[in-house]
């Protein structure tokens, strides 16, 4: 008998049509999840059966398959059961051989479909929201200094705690959204595909990673503040880099696969934010508080232990074969990889090489530093302005 709880068992039953035995497959399998599958198994069909001289049999299998899952796009309603008869089990074996391919097959063509979850959200129908806003940034990148040249720093202690205790919650928010949505829908940290459905766990995590890719457009105000208080040499390239090349790309995230392997890195990302944030709101409340804030030097350290985990993660994934975008796995290894590099020499130059004495300048974290310092001289410089005796100066 066949069990009405899934694909579990198939039974053999004698076909009208065909003098031959053919197993009748029944499915209670998500609409989205079997979507894919039957498209994967109708270019099998076509590839495995037909190659080898076709046949009213092939045809009518192919055509079975594609009629199944014409039933199961959206809208349609849930799945029912639907027979397809398959020409002989011998071939149904030598088919099963090719499950692989067909799983590749199904992974490229995923990519010419969006998320059709995010697709209504703010800044996801189309890149150009996006891009504008990276342009903008990058324009204020150059221009920005300039318009300052001839003007006061701005003093920003009270705007730099809020922004920054601001992210803490965000990041937390980010976080937590992400540690129980990935709890309650029993990922795998190991491997994970994307769930596509409706299911009320899944979007928990698609809205989660949304908010993160809202997130990198907000620290876009890292730079402004930096420029804004001419803390100009705190605009490196590894710091202009990382803010813009992480909004940019993680609308492609959030527009493909907002879910599955995705919420690893942006989990770790999150919780390292927390620390990263709060390091720096507790800097902008002025030089009483720097001789707690002796720990610095161990978040670039973190950093960098992320970027390994997520090599190691991203490794373990193609290893195991993950069905996931291939090329997406490669292009994170390789992103991963520049910022070791970038971080690595920010490190070294930071706190190995012997430092320069350079009043009311200090060595900061190529991400953010919204903090204030204290200078050799005993000069508080605090948002690009030089204190002395309770008197501000412009620089």
């Amino acid at each position: 008998m066949i069990d009405k709880y899934g694909p579990k068992h198939v039974a053999h039953q004698p076909c009208p049509q065909d003098s031959h035995p053919s197993p009748v497959l029944f499915s209670k399998m998500h609409p989205g999840r079997m979507r894919g599958h039957l498209w994967a198994g109708g270019r099998l069909l076509r590839s495995g059966l037909e190659g080898e001289g076709g046949g009213k049999g092939a045809g009518d299998a192919v055509s079975r398959m594609q009629a199944l899952r014409s039933q199961l796009e959206p809208g349609a309603g849930p799945p029912h059961p639907v027979a397809a008869h398959l020409p002989g089990s011998d071939r149904s074996l030598r088919l099963r051989g090719l499950l692989p391919a067909a799983r590749a097959n199904l992974e490229d063509s995923r990519l010419s479909k969006t998320d059709k979850r995010v697709e209504n959200w703010p800044l996801m129908q189309s890149p150009l929201p996006t891009l504008c806003i990276s342009t903008l940034y990058l324009l204020f990148v150059w221009l920005g200094p300039k318009w300052m040249k001839d003007r006061e720093p701005f003093q920003m202690r009270l705007v730099l705690i809020l922004y920054n205790f601001g992210m803490v919650l965000l990041n937390l928010f980010i976080f937590r959204e992400l540690l129980m949505g990935s709890y309650n829908a029993g990922y795998s940290y190991i491997c994970q595909t994307v769930d596509y459905s409706d299911n009320i766990h899944e979007v928990r995590i698609a809205a989660a990673l949304w908010w993160y890719f809202i997130s990198k457009g907000i620290e876009y105000l890292d730079t402004v503040f930096f420029i804004l208080r001419k803390k100009n040499n705190q605009v490196s390239f590894l710091h202009v880099y990382h803010h813009c090349t992480m909004f940019t790309l993680w609308w492609i995230g959030i527009k493909w696969v907002a879910g599955g392997q995705a919420f690893f890195g942006a989990q770790i990302n999150s919780f390292i934010h927390v620390i990263m944030y709060s390091y720096y709101g507790l800097a902008a409340f002025g030089p009483w508080i720097q001789k707690y804030l002796w720990w610095k030097r161990y978040l670039t350290m973190l950093q960098l232990v992320q970027f390994h985990v997520t090599i190691g993660h991203t490794a373990l994934s193609l290893y195991t074969d993950c069905p996931f975008p291939k090329w997406m796995h490669w292009a994170l290894i390789v992103y991963a990889v520049s910022f070791i590099f970038l971080f690595l020499n920010f490190y070294v130059r930071t706190y190995k090489e012997p430092k320069k004495a350079k009043p009311g300048k200090r060595a900061t974290n190529g991400i953010s530093a919204n903090g204030v310092n204290k200078s050799e001289n005993h000069l508080v410089v605090e948002n690009g302005k030089k204190q002395k005796n309770g008197k501000a100066k412009g620089e």
